[in-house]
């Protein structure tokens, strides 16, 4: 048994990994092979290409790494044509995947996207190719699944295995504050805000910047508040970062992190977060939240004339109202992201009714996902083989 993975980003890369543990089950002598990072590679999963080959976003962006990705997109089609493996997965990265699987499906290989693309939002153009790419579409999320229905495309509502892997009744803040050794610096009237501006490097080009003018405007006004930024483990990053801070907020009361955004976002009263895969995580953790997000100009204004969806963070999009606070392109600026986030540390009431619709949604998407995916895999290839 060979099972063909494409993993997009980070993100995708967690969920391939889970998958890999749970299709073993099935197929303990499978191989796995594709592009994946180091989750999927720690699954004995063997990547032909670095994941960071696809980590490109935005539409502009998408385009300036054009030749390099079509490069690598064709290499895996014809290495693949050549050698067939029994079931191809596509993980995200639908401008990928999706016409690789058509060319896989097209040659007899059954093909399964997971993760949906954003469909239900803007380029509903695109349903048509998602049918003929793919024999499955693996959901994350509920309304996602019921779209599909409706487009009669076979699809199966897995859940998303970060409801999973996170208790209903998560983190005493102590705990992780603790852990990141916070608490030395801390008084008994500490606020703790976390500083999420994003794991990419055009995340914190657009963001950083912005996310640290908001925590001056939040200092001058509240001298209690101490900022917590969890950075990924790339010097690149890390290096712009550090420049950021030493020309806007050289002297703020900040401690910068590697690789731990979970316990900082379990440590935090409040956390000002870019829209993306991390507003879960945080919506999962129960903290109180505000969004950002910022995009090329030409990738936005591309966005103004093809999306349509009232809501873009996912907290919002999930309980289809405005639980937490979402700011767009021009809109991102100290006052309105500043104003938000002292209405949260002036409100336990909002806060608590925020928790409340928080485990709702909790419950929802704890499904068992990984099982679950596995399981409809099998079920594909049982009725295929």
């Amino acid at each position: 048994m060979k099972i063909a993975i494409v993993a997009g980003e980070l993100s995708g890369d967690l969920l391939g990994a889970g998958l890999i543990r749970a299709l073993k089950k099935y197929y303990p002598h499978a191989q796995f092979e594709g592009i994946g990072g180091k989750d999927m590679l720690q699954t004995g999963f063997v990547s032909h290409y670095p994941l960071e080959t696809l980590s490109v976003m935005g539409l502009v962006e998408i385009i300036k790494h054009y030749r390099k990705i079509k490069h690598c997109r064709d290499n895996l089609r014809d290495y693949w044509l050549k050698n067939p493996p029994d079931v191809f997965i596509g993980i995200d990265a639908p401008d990928f995947n999706l016409g690789l699987e058509t060319a896989l499906k097209i040659a007899g290989i059954p093909t399964i996207h997971y993760v949906s693309p954003s469909v239900w939002a803007w380029r509903q153009y695109r349903l048509p190719k998602i049918a003929r790419a793919c024999d499955l579409m693996l959901t994350l999320f509920p309304f996602e699944a019921t779209y599909y229905q409706q487009q009669k495309i076979p699809v199966k509502f897995v859940g998303h295995p970060l409801a999973d892997a996170i208790p209903l009744n998560n983190t005493d803040p102590r705990q992780a504050r603790q852990q990141l050794g916070l608490l030395e610096k801390a008084e008994k009237t500490t606020k703790w805000i976390a500083l999420l501006p994003g794991s990419r490097y055009q995340e914190i080009e657009k963001l950083g910047e912005i996310f640290l003018q908001t925590a001056n405007w939040l200092y001058q006004r509240n001298s209690h508040l101490h900022f917590v930024v969890p950075l990924v483990n790339n010097s690149r990053i890390n290096k712009l970062f550090s420049s950021q801070v030493n020309a806007i907020a050289p002297k703020l009361p900040l401690t910068i992190v590697t690789e731990q955004a979970k316990q900082v976002i379990s440590a935090a009263d409040v956390v000002l977060i870019a829209s993306g895969t991390a507003t879960l995580e945080a919506m999962l953790l129960k903290r109180p939240m505000v969004v950002a997000y910022r995009l090329a100009p030409l990738t936005y204004w591309l966005a103004k004339w093809l999306v349509h969806t009232t809501y873009f963070a996912l907290p919002n999009l999930l309980a289809q109202k405005p639980l937490v606070p979402e700011f767009l392109q021009h809109e991102v600026t100290c006052d309105k992201l500043g104003h938000s986030i002292l209405l949260y540390l002036e409100d336990a009431e909002a806060i608590n009714q925020l928790k409340t619709e928080f485990m709702a949604l909790h419950h929802q998407l704890r499904q068992s996902a990984d099982q679950q995916a596995a399981k409809a895999v099998f079920s594909l290839l049982e009725n295929t083989l």
